[in-house]
């Protein structure tokens, strides 16, 4: 397998090991997390062929999954191995089980294998005319894809589109599709029970300053320009780069880059300064439970070291927010400070 996968392979690793799902404040509970690891490491080698049969985006089959069934937990997941929420519609032949959602006692499809349901949900998106228009998109466009799903009735929830670019985004899933894009054999990826995704080569997974993840925990992702901090994907600032550029580079909305970031248009970028691609979170890695603040070093400064929304540094440390503690404090990233210390 080429080191160029095998990278690949250890950041999706590495984002199926925990998460932390944005869903407004709330942290997501440890038997989420684990619904959520099991879920990516039992169904990502079928997304991704899926992906190779059909075009279907794997991160967007992976989301929608998780979503519609709640972790493979929901009614129809267990009784009928629906994970996508497809109705019975005109036409279905198969088996069949009701269950209220817009409406009492509706038809939805029913299947003997969850695999059956993730085949008829490429189907379902490839033979269907209103959604003719997302096999246009890139295959690795997973925003495009969710705006298009939305925009065409796939849900009726208004927030589905932000819902899908979230579970993507916090999680890595992209990460799915650029393997289900390249050449290796999927299979060969996966070995041992539970499809866990494995990395025999520890080189890969080594940090770009030699370093392990307590010290400095970014992991090479690709040309060294992207890298991994707090299983979130970030970039350091060159001598040329502005916001317009970086958005234009990677992608982004205009105003994710702001958020992601807690800055706004007045502020300037400097050579060297971190910024993440993608939401923050509500603790640091693993390893990283506290922090001494040196000399002139701020609490943004420690938020963007470590990943680390700045209101839940505040609020971990139990500070109010604008407060500048002075150098030498002990500062709590993982969990909330006891009160008294």
């Amino acid at each position: 397998m080429r080191t160029g996968l095998y990278i690949l392979v250890m950041i999706a690793l590495l984002s199926s090991c925990h998460s932390s799902r944005r869903a407004g404040t709330v942290v997501m509970p440890e038997h989420k997390e684990a619904s959520l690891k099991n879920y990516i490491n039992q169904y990502s080698a079928l997304a991704m062929k899926e992906m190779r049969r059909t075009g279907v985006p794997a991160s967007i089959t992976l989301a929608q999954g998780i979503i519609e069934s709640d972790y493979g937990r929901s009614r129809l997941a267990r009784e009928a191995n629906n994970h996508f929420g497809i109705k019975c519609h005109n036409g279905w032949k198969g088996r069949t089980i009701y269950h209220d959602d817009d409406k009492r006692n509706e038809c939805f499809r029913s299947y003997n294998m969850v695999s059956e349901s993730y085949y008829d949900h490429s189907d379902f998106l490839r033979q269907g005319s209103r959604y003719r228009f997302l096999f246009e998109l890139r295959p690795d466009d997973y925003k495009g894809w969710a705006r298009g799903l939305k925009s065409a009735g796939y849900a009726t929830n208004p927030r589905y589109a932000r819902m899908l670019i979230d579970m993507i985004s916090e999680n890595n899933l992209h990460i799915y599709d650029q393997v289900a894009l390249s050449n290796n054999d999927i299979d060969d990826i996966y070995r041992g029970s539970g499809n866990e995704i494995v990395n025999d080569n520890s080189e890969i997974a080594e940090v770009s300053s030699g370093s392990r993840l307590k010290d400095d925990p970014f992991i090479i992702e690709k040309e060294n320009r992207i890298k991994v901090r707090n299983r979130i994907k970030c970039v350091r600032v060159r001598e040329n780069d502005t916001f317009e550029s970086l958005i234009e580079e990677f992608d982004l909305l205009r105003w994710e880059l702001y958020r992601y970031n807690e800055l706004d248009e007045n502020d300037e970028l400097y050579e060297g300064q971190i910024l993440y691609l993608q939401p923050k979170r509500k603790k640091a890695a693993a390893g990283n439970d506290f922090h001494i603040l040196k000399e002139r070093e701020t609490m943004y400064d420690v938020s963007q070291l470590y990943g680390i929304k700045l209101k839940a540094l505040y609020r971990n440390n139990r500070m109010e927010p604008g407060y500048e503690p002075p150098a030498g404090t002990e500062l709590w990233l993982r969990k909330l400070k006891p009160e008294g210390l």
